[in-house]
């Protein structure tokens, strides 16, 4: 089984843009009602995740929202917080990840994000296999 069976494609992925400044990353999060969103450059590269979390710490930081201005939402964003997987990646490597976050970036052999794997998709698939099962 290839982990490509389960993913999300990226144009069907809510993500942000690398070169957002705090507002920006606030209000687009806020908008799609998810807890952490991809982060993404220009060229398409996966930069990590930001979360409700980074983004309020931030926010907590700032003395009034013009301040949020100047931030940069590559400022906030953890590095090691939810690493990408591999395309080639193995369903271990991808079943391990995904029991320590809701999704997993993958990335190409370039490092170009390409999607998500959600935790609910790989729920979801070995559930029907179950109950074909039963």
């Amino acid at each position: 089984m290839n982990l490509l069976f389960f993913l999300t494609p990226k144009c069907d992925v809510c993500v942000l843009d690398s070169s957002y400044t705090l507002r920006q990353a606030v209000e687009k999060l806020n908008a799609t009602g998810r807890s952490a969103v991809p982060v993404i450059d220009a060229e398409g590269h996966y930069c990590g995740t930001a979360s409700e979390g980074d983004l309020l710490r931030a926010v907590l930081k700032e003395d009034t929202q013009k301040d949020w201005e100047h931030v940069r939402l590559t400022d906030i964003i953890r590095k090691d917080f939810n690493p990408p997987v591999s395309a080639f990646a193995s369903i271990e490597d991808l079943l391990q990840r995904a029991s320590e976050q809701n999704f997993v970036p993958v990335v190409d052999d370039r490092g170009m994000f390409i999607g998500i794997v959600t935790r609910k998709a790989i729920l979801q698939h070995f559930m029907k296999e179950w109950k074909k099962q039963t």
